[in-house]
This record gives C-alpha cells, structure tokens and sequence, in this order.
C-alpha cells in the first residue's frame, strides 16, 4: 500500500487510521460474541515493515492493546530466514511497547521453511524468544517438519550440551580421522542392491588416543574427560587433516570460500565449506581472530561482526548479485563417544596408546 510509505501525506495516514479503527471495531465484535480464549496473530514483517513505517496505523490498531485478546502471537519467518534477526528483535521490542502485552501473554511462531537450508534459523530464533520467557514457541509448519524430518531434543538444564574448550591440543594433534556415512542397503534375492543414504554429509569420528604418551597428558585427558561428564558435554577439536578454509590446512585469506550472493537485504552469512563433487559443510566454530571477510573481492576489515554459530553479520547488506566470500581456521564440534574410558596401565607402560573414541556434534 503506498500510503504506508515514509512520506505519506496527511490524508493518507488519516485512511491508514481509518482502517485500523474499522480493523479493530470488527476483531473485537468477534472476540467479545466467541465467549471462548482469544488469540491475535501478527505477522510482524507486514505490520511493521521498515519501508512502510505508517502502515502501523492500519495493521496495528491501537484498539487491539492488551486486554483486547488474551494472548498476542507473533510470527517473523520472512526476516529469520532471510538473515535479518536483528528486525526480529526490534519488532517484537515494539509490538511489546505499543501493544502492552507482558511476555506471559505472548506467543511465537517460528518457520516457515522454504527448504531444509532453513531450519537452523528458525530453531535459533525459537530458541531465543524461550530465553526471554515467551510463554509458548511453535516450530511450523507440520508438513515441512515431516518433510525435512527436523527432531529437536529437550534440554536438561543441570548439563551444558556444549561448553566452547578446546581438546588439549598436544594430544589431539596426534589423533586418527575417519569420516563416515549412514546408508541402508538391502539386497534382493537376485543380488541385486537398493541404497538409501541416510545423511547429506558425512560425520567424522576421532581416536585421540595416539596422542597420550606420558602421564602428563593420560592426567590431562583424564581430567578433561571428568570434567565433559563423559559423553554428555562437547567441545572444540581441532581436525589435524582438516581445520582450514584454504584446502586443508592451508593459511585462510579472504576469498577462501563463497557463503552466498547479496540481494540487497540479507546481513548474515553463514561460514561454509565447500569439497570435492559438490559437499558443502556448515563451519560453526570458527577459531576466533582467523576469519578474513570479502565483498565483491575487496577484503572487509571493518563493518562485520562474528555471531553465534559461525555466522557473519555485516552492517549493511551487499548489492543484489556481489559475491561475500570469508576464510578461516575451525575446529569440530565432537563429544567423547562412550561415558567410559578405558585405560590399562600395565598396556600403557608398555607402550600401547589407549582408544579415545571422539564422534562430531551436529550443529547445523
């Protein structure tokens, strides 16, 4: 609507409060006749669109403030997948203020997923409004859940799933890798095979008992693994094969790896790795001070941050079309993969390294 626009004259905002006074006249006869618990639905991008500051008037009426219904649900897909969380946070800061409607009242709805790209930003921004004490977050919607097979686990709150320590680097330096894949293959009478792969990439598993020589580090890795609780705590590796943007273990520059193209509007960009015959792995524990930051080929010192996850906040969006490429250092988020470990001291005196199963965290 063009009366929303910035410049809107004085008999255009007169039609936008028009609107919402007959908006809400209309919403607040159904909510009075239903007798029943009343919900209001605000999708946040159309009612509070930055380019159209006065359109308020009319898809936020001041007439649904608090206690017009009885709970406020909020919903941003559209800036959550599109990388602009930081237009999440203020809407909601504003429909809070200009609403009323304490945090105990309020609903979030977090989706909706385009592709199976999508999800770690709809759960990240879910996972945030549950830290400000929303009263209800819903992931949508169910068709893209069972098509995409998104599974979120509950949280114990006694145990830090991920504390951001690295492995002993003396120890970890000598470990042995081993990607790997999850793959169904059932065969017919006939001999002929039907192969279904489970995983999109693959997950590596590291056996970081080489690297204990001494009692040093067996006392080293000893506490370290007390101190993860066993399995249920993970933590940094840093991959002694394959920790760089730049081939292997290369030194990173700033043209490394390509994380997306600018349309203008989208300020985040996910660190990513790119391999051989198309694999593209998500990178979200850069080692911090390594990662370099390119728009359109020029290196960017400043005008960028580094967020939560391995994600690249820029300042302003690039052009539509300009390249943003990074490079960096990472390590791989593992855990210990048993809640035992196991260690022979007449083996180890005689030279024999003891097993120390490590298996990779998926984060994104």
């Amino acid at each position: 609507m063009s009366a929303g626009r910035r410049d809107a004259r004085p008999q255009e905002i007169a039609l936008l409060e028009a609107a919402g006074t007959l908006l809400a006249s209309s919403t607040q006869a159904i909510a009075a006749a239903s007798g029943a618990q009343t919900h209001l639905l605000v999708y946040l991008p159309g009612a509070l669109d930055p380019a159209s500051p006065e359109i308020r008037r009319a898809n936020l009426p001041s007439g649904w403030a608090s206690p017009a219904f009885d709970v406020l649900q909020t919903e941003d897909y559209e800036w959550v997948t599109g990388g602009r969380r930081d237009l999440s946070m203020v809407a909601r800061a504003a429909i809070t203020a200009s609403l009323g409607y304490p945090i105990a009242e309020q609903h979030y709805f977090s989706g909706f997923a385009a592709g199976d790209g999508d999800w770690s930003a709809i759960v990240a921004a879910a996972r945030e409004v549950q830290r400000d004490g929303i009263a209800e977050t819903f992931i949508w919607a169910m068709p893209q859940v069972l098509r995409d097979g998104l599974t979120l686990f509950g949280k114990d709150d006694d145990v830090t799933p991920f504390e951001d320590v690295d492995f002993p680097i003396a120890i970890g330096a000598e470990a042995s890798a081993s990607p790997g894949f999850s793959t169904n293959v059932v065969t017919s009478a006939s001999g002929h095979e039907s192969r279904n792969a489970n995983w999109q990439q693959a997950r590596l598993r590291f056996d970081a008992g080489p690297g204990v020589r001494g009692d040093d580090e067996l006392g080293t890795l000893i506490a370290f693994f007390r101190a993860r609780r066993g399995a249920a705590v993970g933590f940094r590796f840093r991959d002694p094969f394959d920790h760089s943007s730049n081939a292997m273990r290369g030194v990173p520059t700033a043209d490394d790896q390509m994380l997306g193209l600018g349309d203008g509007a989208a300020t985040q960009f996910a660190l990513r790795k790119s391999y051989a015959e198309g694999e593209v792995r998500r990178i979200t524990r850069p080692v911090a001070g390594s990662v370099r930051v390119s728009i359109g080929a020029v290196e960017q010192l400043t005008g960028w941050s580094l967020v939560d996850r391995g994600v690249v906040q820029l300042s302003s969006p690039p052009a539509v079309g300009v390249d943003v490429r990074a490079g960096f250092l990472f390590d791989t988020p593992v855990r210990f993969a048993e809640d035992r470990l196991d260690i022979n001291r007449a083996s180890f005196l005689a030279g024999e390294a003891p097993s120390v199963p490590l298996i990779e965290i998926r984060e994104a």
